[in-house]
């Protein structure tokens, strides 16, 4: 293994890469096993344990499914500005990993108030993680170097390994000795996170990146108690709250009611959307024409991006139960193990589709972004009618081939790969400087929103019954009508993207 020193930067480097990329690379390889692990088990646990005797165990899942999706994504706004005014991201990081550590470990205690509390530790935690690991590999490299991009794609690269892996050994160890064996080695999976970010540290790769921000605020004092301590205890203090916002799944008012079929969390981001598109709006009135243009068309961005995710997030809630009721999955894989094919085909495709791209670069017929969102959707959609047409093939039993499943997950993977890399530097690209870290907040509360999709999507696909082993014709039908709706609907935003392209490619100017 190379391990030379850059003459640039004066610090060790591993295959032309700064070393510290490679222990961000293995702490968030391991958090995104803890997370992917845990997820890949979630709904199929709330379905067969904690709602185990309601009738409605689906619609209760789809619920709380969405209100924890949503705010895992939503934390990561309110972790990411503490760590930029006071904790810095070496603090965050471990305050993140410790909390989500013992959230994991709670799920391993067979309780319904233990569930809802480790959840939330995972959520609090969450916040300060996920915003600042990212950010870190960015310090690594000085602006301008052009290294930053393949070390970039090392680092996503270690996401969706955690993300294939991790869905395979908690699976396994889940459906072999039990949910909470599955549930404590993702807790192990965050402490080894943890343990390669320490590590990195002690042998002092970061340099002096990742401390506390020069004018930060973390040795005043609250209430007599230093911000850096203070912070953890109103951390764990969040904790309980978020657990009572989390069991509040069950509608507020009755069908046809002011509320209807709306939870606690519905409520706070359907109001936290129109406070954003409001100052969204007061933004836009302030702005140059040019500025004007731009910002529309990044608004439209974080839209369809919203409309992705809300689709393929869907791969652990209802597409989780498909294949637990509908795929034929004998002597294949578990229920919870599929969870692992979309970072397997990641993996396989994310080289291919990169040097496409550069290919078509060379001969001037690169498309725009617009382009690439449009034909993402498309292809979204495509994938989703794969699974409605999957019952045509189906045995006596109601069950599908595994191919289908597979076959969807590969074409949902190439969609991912068209819009998910482009979005977020054209965020960057799009908004005027003076409010890129606002729309940066607005970019990562699309997938807090996109879980709202997946609530509703969840809750109109619920099954009714307290059947453990509930399958059949009955359930297909109810499935496979579904999928063919939401591809109609993502054939449809698709087509619209790609009519309107002409005109947001005039909107984008320059950018390409």
């Amino acid at each position: 293994m190379e391990n030379t020193v850059n003459p640039l930067q004066d610090e060790p480097t591993i295959f032309g890469h700064p070393k510290g990329l490679f222990y961000l690379f293995f702490a968030e390889l391991w958090e995104r096993f803890s997370f992917y692990g845990m997820r890949a088990l979630l709904t199929l646990y709330m379905v067969d344990v904690i709602f185990e005797a309601l009738a409605d165990r689906d619609y209760a899942t789809a619920a709380v499914y969405a209100s924890y999706g949503s705010l895992v994504y939503a934390s990561t706004v309110i972790g990411g500005r503490i760590s930029d005014k006071v904790l810095g991201m070496r603090n965050s990081i471990f305050l993140g990993g410790i909390l989500m550590s013992i959230g994991h470990f709670v799920l391993a205690i067979e309780n319904d108030v233990a569930f809802f509390l480790a959840l939330s530790f995972i959520i609090v935690g969450n916040g300060y993680f996920k915003p600042n690991i990212s950010t870190f590999v960015g310090t690594l490299y000085p602006d301008g170097d052009s290294r930053k991009d393949s070390g970039f794609t090392i680092f996503y690269m270690g996401i969706n390994i955690g993300g294939w892996i991790a869905p395979l050994l908690c699976g396994w160890l889940a459906a072999t000795y039990g949910w909470h064996y599955g549930f404590a080695l993702a807790g192990f999976g965050m402490l080894s996170g943890l343990i390669f970010f320490w590590s990195g540290i002690k042998n002092g790769v970061f340099g002096e990146r990742g401390l506390p921000p020069v004018n930060s605020s973390i040795d005043e004092k609250l209430l007599g108690v230093k911000n850096r301590y203070m912070i953890p205890v109103i951390s764990v203090l969040a904790v309980p709250a978020v657990a009572f916002l989390l069991s509040s799944y069950k509608a507020l008012g009755a069908e046809g009611t002011f509320f209807g079929d709306q939870n606690i969390v519905n409520v706070i981001f359907k109001l936290v959307g129109v406070g954003i598109l409001s100052y969204l709006g007061y933004i836009m009135f302030q702005a140059t024409a040019d500025e004007r243009k731009k910002l529309f068309v990044a608004v439209l961005i974080t839209f369809f991006m919203t409309i992705f995710w809300g689709f393929h997030e869907l791969s652990g809630s209802v597409i989780t139960l498909f294949a637990s009721r509908n795929v034929d999955l004998e002597g294949i894989m578990s229920a919870s193990q599929t969870n692992s094919l979309n970072s397997m085909w990641i993996i396989i495709l994310a080289i291919p589709i990169s040097m496409l791209w550069t290919n078509l670069s060379k001969k001037n017929l690169n498309p725009r972004t617009p382009y690439k969102f449009g034909l993402g959707l498309v292809i979204a959609g495509i994938s989703f009618y794969v699974l409605a047409i999957s019952g045509n093939s189906a045995n006596e039993s109601g069950l599908v081939p595994f191919t289908y499943l597979l076959l969807m997950y590969f074409l949902l993977s190439i969609g991912e790969l068209f819009m998910s890399p482009v979005g977020l530097s054209k965020i960057t690209d799009l908004s005027p400087k003076r409010i890129v870290a606002f729309m940066m907040g607005v970019w990562f509360l699309s997938s807090a929103f996109a879980f709202q999709v997946v609530g509703f999507i969840g809750k109109q696909l619920a099954i009714e019954s307290t059947e453990k082993n509930i399958g059949g014709f009955d359930t297909l039908t109810v499935y496979t009508d579904g999928f063919l709706l939401i591809a109609k609907y993502a054939l449809g935003a698709g087509a619209l993207v790609l009519l309107a392209s002409p005109f947001i490619k005039k909107l984008m100017g320059n950018v390409h």
